[in-house]
């Protein structure tokens, strides 16, 4: 099981030299992260210019926007930094073209150059192990059928000569996940959840699909962005995660277009806790955690599941535990978003209960007075208090001995 602990330097391509992607690469390694999300072409949408030029003046194609005149010395640099990627152990999703960017460009090319791009891109990299190939992205136009065939035809043909990499597909804000487009269901085997909402809403609605595909976060808010601090992306990492989802992708402001100071932006509150999340999670079974949906494990307590609100917003606002625990009664982790006291059926363990708090904010456990409890009977768990950033939400872990 690959546990995906993503970010998201979508510019890189175009903002930086290959050494400098380097030094951005090692330092998400050693952070944690093993996947990073980068545009193959980038245009002033996703951070970089307008003719998708890099930061030394080389563009993606020789005629400009015209997607069968690819140019070998701007796709043998990208080649290079996925390359580099590779070296630090870190999956790429990899957008062929963006359709918040390059929609117009799309319509200009038709299908059939579409198609005969994406075949360009299949045959270049079928044999890189480290690709997942994701379409879209901010992909407003997708109910529009001649905009949905426009991408499609790129991915189709991708296929034709790659047939070895997972695909996935991102689709609009504020909501939606790849299989919300049923003309894609025989092409996307990773389902990416994007939502400006609470996480655990969209992601539990996509891990109950049937046939079950597995999902991940693709994307929510950003570090530094619509107000966006450490705590509300604790909250995404940790709902998204107990709700079914095989990972997240983290963004940061600085990151993202890889705008001047981003080398100073690296090693955030944001970036330093989610490496607790996933120091937490991929020590333990969490591919065997099943989400708490009609709360047999947490049966009081549990705060309101979102119904409706404006974005982000809710995210901040809302109180949502989300829990999980393995159908061996061996485990199960409870993310509380705000200072309370819960009730847990210890039933649902296999034994003798191991009782954890765990910071989210410093990746530090403390045992629960009183613990190891008998796996029998509710029992309340009251929260410790406060982080240092005034913030009161705590992870239960809870181990069977």
């Amino acid at each position: 099981p690959f546990l995906i602990i993503g970010d998201a330097p979508q510019a890189l391509m175009v903002n930086a030299s290959v050494g400098e992607a380097e030094f951005l690469l090692a330092n998400r390694a050693a952070h944690g992260f093993n996947t990073v999300w980068i545009m193959l072409i980038c245009n002033a949408y996703s951070g970089g210019r307008a003719d998708a030029s890099t930061y030394d003046g080389l563009t993606p194609f020789t005629a400009a926007n015209d997607l069968s005149t690819p140019r070998e010395a701007y796709f043998a640099r990208c080649d290079a930094v996925i390359r580099a990627a590779a070296a630090h152990d870190l999956n790429v999703i990899l957008d062929p073209a963006d359709t918040g960017g390059f929609m117009p460009v799309l319509r200009a090319n038709g299908v059939d150059k579409c198609r005969s791009y994406g075949r360009y891109l299949g045959n270049r990299y079928k044999d890189f192990d480290n690709i997942v190939w994701m379409s879209g992205s901010d992909f407003q136009s997708w109910r529009t059928d001649t905009d949905n065939s426009l991408v499609k035809a790129i991915a189709d043909g991708i296929r034709e000569r790659d047939s070895r990499h997972i695909q996935t597909l991102q689709l609009d804000y504020f909501v939606s996940s790849s299989l919300d487009n049923s003309a894609w269901s025989g092409l996307v085997t990773l389902n990416a959840a994007y939502t400006y909402y609470p996480a655990y809403a969209e992601v539990l609605e996509d891990y109950d699909r049937t046939p079950p595909v597995p999902v991940f976060l693709i994307e929510s808010d950003y570090e530094s962005e619509n107000g966006a601090d450490a705590e509300r992306l604790r909250r995404q990492e940790y709902w998204s995660l107990l709700s079914g989802a095989c990972g997240h992708v983290f963004g940061n402001a600085f990151v993202w277009p890889l705008m001047t100071g981003w080398e100073d932006n690296l090693d955030t509150p944001g970036v330093l806790q989610f490496g607790h999340c996933r120091a937490l999670f991929a020590s333990r079974p969490w591919h065997s955690l099943v989400p708490d949906q009609t709360h047999m494990l947490v049966t009081a307590g549990y705060g309101s599941f979102w119904s409706g609100g404006v974005p982000s917003s809710g995210i901040s606002q809302n109180d949502y535990v989300a829990a999980a625990f393995t159908p061996d009664g061996k485990l199960a982790i409870v993310y509380i978003p705000t200072s309370r006291t819960i009730a847990v059926d210890l039933a649902r363990l296999s034994g003798s209960v191991s009782a954890r708090w765990y910071d989210p904010t410093t990746g530090a456990a403390q045992s629960i007075s009183g613990s190891p409890f008998p796996n029998a009977g509710p029992r309340n768990f009251t929260t410790p208090g406060l982080h240092a950033d005034g913030a009161g939400d705590w992870v239960l872990i809870l181990e069977s001995l």
